[in-house]
């Protein structure tokens, strides 16, 4: 059982499960997904519904700041359902302050997005927020005519809008893939043609893929050169009357990780393989190191390894994914080597360091690199209050650990309501 502590700055310790999994559970809608869906039927004109979206920290900040813009945004959170009615690339508002917490993804999107205004904007968020880096985007959007301040580089963004005239411009793609999102999802309402061309490689390639998926299933198809190049020519989007949104491939991660820590088999509803994103692939870094997979229609089952193999693998198209990786690390029979996951350091905290600081704390021999971290196998662990940095996938990724060893406690439990604030629930279904 799963108890939470009486104090406001709350912990949880987590108890272990003492036998084999046998279970199923349902993960909520894909945030990649919501996000960059709320975006597209802002721009679209008419209504567009998408079930099954995602209710979460990060969701809301974005249905809110729409809502702050002028338009019309209903949310159904006991039906899973958002209802948006798009204005053909048409912003409200000529001036708003938005405040978007530490939402990464709705800072680069609603940056981009809120060129197409005419007016003067503002973009905040928390502290953290402060910190992460959009200077590669508000050069690109710099190049295209576009006045565009930050301090520093980083949040807060003032925007001074007078629509976007098109043009060509560059754009770095090795801190993040969601710089270059935003950009391809605005592009379709410039006056004129718009020409992306990457300056260095691009990381996190299947969110880009993903994007471009999203733009077709409403209408829009643009032309590309493999990863280096994109062009995009004036066009709108079409409202669809209902949009179905994927369950979160990252979030049923830490149920198809749970069987190799435990044991056992766990089934994960209401997902595929042909899963618009990319952290899907993280089934296939369960698989090499020993794990089983089954797949049906509208499921995916994950069983236990009967020896559970570390693994070298690199992760820089699936970075979410890499703690959740760390922490059935220390059950293999060999050291696991995470690479290629730099861009990790400037996410909600320097998920390196975080990792490998609380692997220590309970510990676990961890090397720590530049792109990621060597784990090794360990017999006995410390007990330890696992501090989070209020970092969402900090806290969902060790309390795995604590399904298998009598030890764990996490410091502010209530971080993960970012992306999946049921998270604990569902965990203790596992029971």
């Amino acid at each position: 059982m799963i108890r939470l502590s009486d104090s406001k700055s709350a912990t949880m310790k987590i108890t272990p499960i003492l036998h084999p999994l046998n279970a199923s559970v349902r993960v909520p809608g894909s945030k990649s997904l919501t996000n960059r869906a709320l975006l597209i039927a802002a721009l679209a004109k008419g209504t567009t519904k998408l079930s099954n979206a995602l209710f979460s920290d990060d969701s809301k900040y974005f249905a809110q700041a729409l809502q702050t813009l002028g338009f019309d945004v209903k949310l159904d959170e006991a039906n899973h359902d958002m209802t948006v009615t798009g204005l053909g690339g048409k912003i409200p508002a000529k001036k708003a302050e938005l405040f978007i917490g530490n939402a990464g993804t709705a800072a680069r999107f609603l940056s981009a997005f809120l060129t197409l205004g005419n007016g003067e904007y503002i973009l905040d968020g928390e502290p953290r927020m402060r910190e992460r880096p959009i200077g590669d985007l508000i050069n690109a959007l710099n190049q295209l005519g576009v006045e565009v301040e930050s301090v520093n580089n980083c949040p807060p963004v003032e925007i001074f809008a007078k629509g976007l005239s098109g043009g060509k411009t560059k754009i770095a793609g090795d801190i993040s893939s969601q710089f270059l999102s935003a950009l391809l999802m605005v592009a379709p309402y410039a006056q004129g043609k718009i020409e992306i061309t990457l300056s260095t490689e691009l990381n996190s390639k299947p969110y880009v893929d993903m994007t471009i998926a999203v733009m077709k299933d409403f209408g829009i198809e643009i032309e590309r050169d493999d990863y280096s190049r994109f062009t995009i020519h004036p066009n709108h989007y079409l409202p669809l009357s209902t949009y179905a949104i994927e369950s979160d491939a990252s979030a049923a991660s830490y149920f198809f990780a749970a069987p190799a820590i435990c044991g056992g088999t766990v089934r994960v509803e209401n997902i595929s393989r042909k899963s618009l994103q990319g952290d899907i692939g993280f089934l296939d870094v369960l698989k090499q190191m020993g794990c089983q997979i089954t797949e049906g229609d509208n499921w995916i089952e994950v069983t236990s390894a009967e020896l559970l193999n570390g693994v070298d693998v690199d992760m820089r198209d699936i970075p979410d994914t890499a703690q959740t990786l760390a922490a059935i690390a220390p059950f293999a029979n060999s050291p696991t080597r995470i690479r290629g996951i730099a861009s990790a350091r400037v996410k909600e905290t320097d998920r390196v360091h975080a990792t490998c600081t609380e692997l220590a704390r309970l510990g676990v021999s961890v090397e720590e690199h530049e792109d990621g971290m060597t784990i090794y196998p360990v017999e006995k662990m410390r007990s330890a209050s696992i501090q989070t940095y209020n970092d969402h996938r900090m806290a969902m990724a060790f309390s795995l650990i604590g399904l298998r060893f009598d030890g764990v406690t996490i410091e502010n439990p209530s971080c993960v309501s970012k992306t999946f604030p049921n998270y604990f629930e569902v965990l203790e279904t596992l029971r």
